[in-house]
């Protein structure tokens, strides 16, 4: 048994340019072959190359040189006005055949016929609904037609007064067959809201007061509050122990209360929601406000959405998440997160402080369930 082998040589021809190889142009020195030319020269070569470099400025790149000394210094907004100008005064191409409607020019295209396979397929495609059905649909009027394609949810049969009406189960719009076109309907005009009529001076004195009938305070929408009723609300929050619910939405809360707020929050053990949304507030202060919870652990709703700064950074969202994550009180948290691992984990967060409650309080109510059975029983044998 014998064995051949074969072995197989490539030639590569060197490139060559002038008749000399590439490589033997490695040595030569540009900027001196470039100092031996003429202007003229120069400018005959750089019309002759064109580099796709980004560092070299648009003059440099181009071919085309323009020979008219300049009139005076640029003014974009002149130019732009002159070239609008030369625009609408330049008159259009005439036209070789005048624009008459309905004729068609050139070579009006059709689309290709299908092939005669799926045509017979087509031809073959037949739906028997039986008689019963057939005679059901034959004798339907349009309204029947129309609920029924409702039902089965053809939207695009239907305009969306005809679908509507089929849904709630009311006549149909006179006037609207299956041509029909549907109108705008009227909007209706609900009157404006009445503004807050709450006294901020009244309510915070009755904070300071520790009022047991002030439960839940609302002072949206006052921008008359200023910094010094702040000053006195923050200050009354920290001794309250009756308030549960304060919302202080678009009453220009900045970083300065804000902070005032976070330290009444730490002292105060009565607080469940707080809102601060559509305010002036930094990111770095809803760290702090956030951080603020943690101290007593009573905060069940915080929400300060909508602040001056809409995107706050990966850094801080990774702040908020790890400080939400210590806390386990918290169960409803509004603030927009913008990376994906912060909202799940937060959200995350959030349900297993929903399920730690609902788990002790159905805990709590087989307690009591049991203990009353207990007790009824005790009381029989007595």
């Amino acid at each position: 048994m014998t064995s051949s082998s074969t072995t197989t040589k490539t030639i590569t021809t060197p490139a060559k340019l002038y008749g000399k190889d590439v490589g033997a142009y490695d040595d030569i020195d540009v900027d001196e072959l470039l100092a031996q030319l003429s202007p003229e020269e120069i400018s005959m070569l750089a019309k002759e190359v064109d580099p796709d470099d980004s560092f070299l400025p648009p003059s440099q790149r181009t071919n085309y040189e323009c020979d008219k000394a300049p009139t005076g210094p640029l003014d974009r907004k002149k130019l732009i006005e002159h070239i609008n100008k030369q625009a609408l005064e330049t008159p259009d191409r005439p036209e070789l055949e005048p624009f008459v409607p309905g004729v068609v020019r050139g070579k009006k295209w059709m689309p290709p016929p299908p092939a005669a396979k799926m045509q017979a397929a087509e031809e073959q495609i037949a739906i028997d609904l039986g008689d019963e059905y057939e005679q059901a649909l034959t004798d339907a009027t349009q309204e029947e037609i129309i609920d029924l394609a409702a039902i089965l949810g053809f939207h695009s049969m239907m305009n969306q007064d005809q679908y509507h009406a089929s849904l709630l189960n009311k006549g149909q719009p006179v006037g609207l067959g299956w041509d029909g076109i549907t109108k705008s309907a009227i909007p209706k005009i609900f009157p404006a809201e009445a503004p807050n009529a709450t006294d901020p001076e009244d309510t915070i004195q009755r904070i300071k007061s520790d009022d047991s009938k002030l439960v839940e305070v609302n002072l949206n929408n006052i921008k008359t509050i200023s910094d010094e009723q702040f000053d006195k609300l923050f200050e009354a929050l920290k001794s309250n122990t009756h308030l549960e619910v304060l919302s202080l939405t678009n009453v220009g809360l900045t970083d300065r209360t804000a902070l005032m707020l976070a330290t009444a929050l730490e002292q105060n053990h009565a607080l469940r929601v707080l809102n601060v949304e559509t305010n002036f507030i930094s990111p770095p202060v809803i760290v702090t406000l956030v951080k603020s919870l943690l101290t007593q652990m009573t905060i069940e709703e915080f929400r300060a959405s909508n602040q001056r700064s809409q995107v706050f950074g990966n850094k801080i969202e990774m702040e908020i998440t790890e400080l939400v994550e210590k806390n386990t009180t918290l169960l409803r948290l509004g603030l927009h997160l913008e990376f994906n691992d912060a909202r799940h984990r937060v959200a995350a967060h959030l349900q297993r402080n929903i399920d730690r409650i609902r788990k002790n309080l159905s805990q709590r109510l087989q307690f009591r369930f049991f203990q009353n059975m207990h007790r009824k029983q005790t009381t029989m044998i007595q």
